[in-house]
């Protein structure tokens, strides 16, 4: 920040942060006569100069890692009202501040609409529901709410925040349904409302946000079918609609999301056969169906997805043999077939068995066999094989299908609005 020698910042802001601090534990920073002038951690200015006054933009509180600085807080921690008096506010950060002093979302952060950008509260232990007045903040990019005890519905009125692009609920116990409303984010990048108790069916309407990069919904109660819609993304990359209740089948449209890297389905009710349609996601790079009551043959259409690099269908009602064409897939790096009716020899080469290693996974299929030398726990050797499979990189016509499930294979795309909070220097 440069500024004018000069220049004071506003007593009133000064007196706010004071307050602000106090409630953290960090009263220290009343020993400090002007809270713009020097480097103090979490706090940060920029100068007015028709006023000469400086002014607060950005308060950050919690240690996140060794290579952030910012003020810790006590146990007992709580938001100060006085926060709705910094009305230059552009950023606010608390990270796992107030758990030991479970309070609300205090409303008169609904005050800050006039500049606030990103508002990151996570992990701080919030109780009750949250604010409508958060609604207000219209210049708001980044609303960050995880992993509090939020038990409120999901207000509407959240779906008029036109400039949001990160919206991140996830990990509270929200209730109630999936407004519509959100629909109206036209900027929304992420949208993660998992880990909550919402219920009844997923909007199809959310399909207009044509920006959206990554939608999870993984782990609520959500119930009825996969909307054909949601094959209408244009620039999703990770989808997450993991234990819930739905059912049917996947829609022939998801097979028109060419930018699709991540989709999981697993532990639902969706008793359907694995469509060809899957295999034209040639972007899609992690699979995962296990658990969801699918049947028939694994399609060779599969062998077409040449990023694919975990592939879970594990725990499902799948039979016929093993596509060739899957295992001479070239990212290949875990693949899990435990738990069906699949038979047959395997059509895997020592090499691609020893570079998969412990993460082939093939047990529980009694009618499977392997070619000695090679051995894998619960599957017996053949006592003879085909010529046909001697060399396994030939492609079959032969179909067959399977199902997933994985947690530790896929890696996160975002650091939500943590992240994006500590990239927004553009003071």
């Amino acid at each position: 920040m440069q500024q004018n020698a000069s220049a004071r910042t506003d007593p009133r802001e000064i007196r706010a942060v004071y307050d602000v601090m106090a409630a953290t534990g960090n009263s220290w920073v009343t020993t400090i006569p002007d809270v713009c002038n020097g480097r103090w951690h979490g706090i940060e200015c920029t100068l007015d100069t028709s006023t000469n006054l400086l002014h607060v933009v950005s308060l950050s509180f919690g240690v996140l890692s060794d290579d952030t600085a910012f003020p810790a807080c006590s146990s007992d921690s709580t938001i100060s009202p006085s926060i709705a008096k910094l009305v230059f506010l552009r950023r606010l950060f608390f990270y796992r501040c107030c758990s030991g002093n479970p309070r609300p979302i205090p409303p008169q952060i609904g005050r800050l609409g006039a500049r606030l950008e990103s508002l990151v509260l996570r992990e701080n232990g919030h109780v009750g529901a949250v604010p409508a007045e958060l609604a207000s903040l219209s210049k708001l990019h980044t609303l960050d709410l995880h992993g509090n005890n939020l038990s409120s519905s999901i207000p509407p009125s959240l779906g008029n925040l036109s400039s949001l692009q990160r919206l991140d609920l996830s990990n509270n116990r929200l209730s109630g349904f999936i407004p519509s409303s959100l629909d109206k984010l036209a900027s929304a990048i992420i949208l993660d409302l998992s880990n909550n108790d919402l219920e009844g069916e997923i909007p199809g309407v959310i399909s207009s946000l044509r920006s959206l990069k990554k939608l999870d919904l993984g782990n609520n109660r959500l119930s009825g079918s996969l909307p054909d819609e949601l094959g209408r993304f244009e620039s999703l990359l990770f989808m997450d609609l993991s234990r819930n209740r739905l059912v049917g089948g996947i829609p022939e449209s998801f097979g028109r999301l060419h930018t699709l890297q991540d989709l999981i389905l697993r532990e639902n009710s969706l008793s359907f056969t694995i469509p060809e349609s899957l295999g034209n996601i040639t972007s899609l790079q992690v699979l995962v169906l296990s658990s969801t009551n699918i049947a028939g043959k694994i399609p060779t259409a599969l062998g077409r997805l040449k990023s694919l690099k975990v592939l879970h269908l594990e725990n499902n009602k799948l039979h016929g043999s093993i596509p060739r064409e899957i295992l001479a897939l070239p990212q290949l790096c875990e693949l899990n077939l435990a738990r069906n009716s699949l038979s047959g020899p395997v059509p895997v080469s020592r090499e691609v068995a020893t570079k998969l290693g412990a993460r082939l996974r093939l047990m529980n299929n009694t009618g499977l066999c392997l070619k000695s030398p090679l051995k894998h726990d619960g599957v017996e050797q053949c006592a003879e094989l085909e010529e046909s499979f001697n060399n396994p990189s030939q492609p079959s016509t032969e179909t067959s299908s399977s199902v997933a499930h994985t947690d530790e294979s896929i890696a996160l795309l975002f650091f939500l609005g943590a992240i994006a909070y500590l990239n927004s220097k553009t003071l």
